[in-house]
């Protein structure tokens, strides 16, 4: 008789390894915490539909809605951010493509995880470069789409949320456009709000009226000095 060949340890354990069955997790066996690191796109997309009444769209009711489960007021600025994320083309709707979007890079498919990411979120407001961009966002995202400028009674309340808290001479700057004969502000006027928010110091020592600022800004500090004097 042959003599039989000794298996090796890697062939037994292989041989071992294939016997075991493997198991499969469904999402009833998982812990709360893999439940939360698995992101579900069907799920995420059912979600949304709960808003959309069998419209298609998530709009205004279904954001209320959204914004009520969430447990953020509509207007709070996170909202923003979120819809900023979601790269969303209009104020009040989020459509299926946007919400997709944003919530697949935010790997959120429930109310739970969206709200655990709601902090992270606002800290895009204390990163300079991710601020500008967001302001910038809130320009084309607030305005009526059948104008190409922002109405003033917009602009004052989009400029009140992103820089009353900062921008210590904001109350000054509402004033004087209540005051103004400005009824719109156009892009460039926007973002160079900004601009002169961040580098003009509120006494305005360092502000160049010989500076490529918009005439609307010209004006603000002609009014302010007059206000002094």
């Amino acid at each position: 008789m042959m003599a039989r060949k000794r298996r090796s340890t890697t062939e037994i354990n292989t041989a071992e390894n294939a016997s075991v069955p493997k198991r499969r997790y469904t999402s009833a066996q998982r812990t709360p915490l893999e439940e939360m690191m698995v992101f579900n796109h069907k799920k995420c997309l059912s979600w949304y539909h709960k808003y959309t009444n069998g419209s298609g769209e998530l709009g205004p009711e279904g954001m209320e809605k959204f914004c009520m489960d969430i447990g953020v007021d509509p207007e709070d600025l996170v909202m923003l951010v979120l819809a900023w994320k979601m790269n969303a083309k209009s104020m009040g709707y989020f459509s299926s493509a946007e919400w997709s979007k944003g919530l697949t890079e935010l790997q959120c498919d429930s109310v739970r995880k969206l709200q655990s990411k709601l902090e992270s979120l606002r800290l895009y407001f204390n990163d300079p470069l991710a601020f500008k961009s967001i302001y910038r966002y809130a320009y084309d995202f607030a305005r009526d789409k059948d104008q190409r400028s922002m109405d003033i009674e917009t602009a004052k309340l989009m400029l009140n949320l992103l820089l009353g808290k900062q921008w210590k001479l904001y109350p000054l700057f509402a004033k004087f456009i209540d005051q103004s004969k400005y009824r719109v502000i156009n892009k460039d006027q926007w973002c160079n709000i900004l601009e002169f928010s961040r580098s003009i110091t509120t006494d305005l020592a360092n502000y160049d009226i010989d500076g490529a600022w918009p005439v609307m800004l010209d004006e603000f500090v002609d009014w302010i000095k007059n206000s002094n004097s």
